[in-house]
C-alpha cells in the first residue's frame, strides 16, 4: 500500500505565498522522483514543478522564478512553495511519485488526492 497525502493551505490574494506539502508512506522501495502537477477547469493538467531523487529539478516556464521545489532529508516528503501568485495560478494541484514499491519491479507513478488553490485577484 502506499499513500501520497497533500497538505496545505489553498486560497490566497493575488502577489501572496502558499506552500503545499505531499509525503508518501507504505510500502516503497525506492523514489526516482516527486512533483507537482495542475489543472485548471476546461483544461488538461500539466507538469508544474518536479525534483528526482539526485535533486535535479524541474519548472514550468510559466511557473520559473516563482515556484520552488524541494524535498525534505528522506525523500519521501516534497514541498512547493508558491510566491507571487496569480489568478491564472488557480488550479487543483497533485502530487505525483514515480516509485518502486519492491526491487523487482519496475517504477510506477502515484498520485495524491489533489488541493484545490485559488488566487483571487
Amino acid at each position: 500500500q502506499v499513500q501520497l497525502v497533500e497538505s496545505g493551505v489553498g486560497s490566497v490574494q493575488a502577489g501572496g505565498s502558499l506552500r503545499l506539502s505531499c509525503a508518501a508512506s507504505g510500502s516503497i522501495f525506492s523514489i526516482n522522483a516527486m512533483g507537482w502537477y495542475r489543472q485548471a477547469p476546461g483544461k488538461q493538467r500539466e507538469l508544474v514543478a518536479d525534483i528526482t531523487s539526485d535533486s535535479r529539478t524541474s519548472y514550468a516556464d510559466v511557473v520559473k522564478g516563482r515556484f520552488t521545489v524541494s524535498r525534505d532529508s528522506t525523500k519521501k516528503t516534497v514541498y512547493l512553495q508558491m510566491s507571487s501568485l496569480k489568478p491564472e495560478d488557480t488550479a487543483v494541484y497533485y502530487c505525483k511519485a514515480n516509485l518502486k514499491r519492491y526491487f523487482w519491479v519496475n517504477a510506477d507513478d502515484y498520485w495524491g488526492q489533489g488541493t484545490q488553490v485559488t488566487v483571487s485577484s
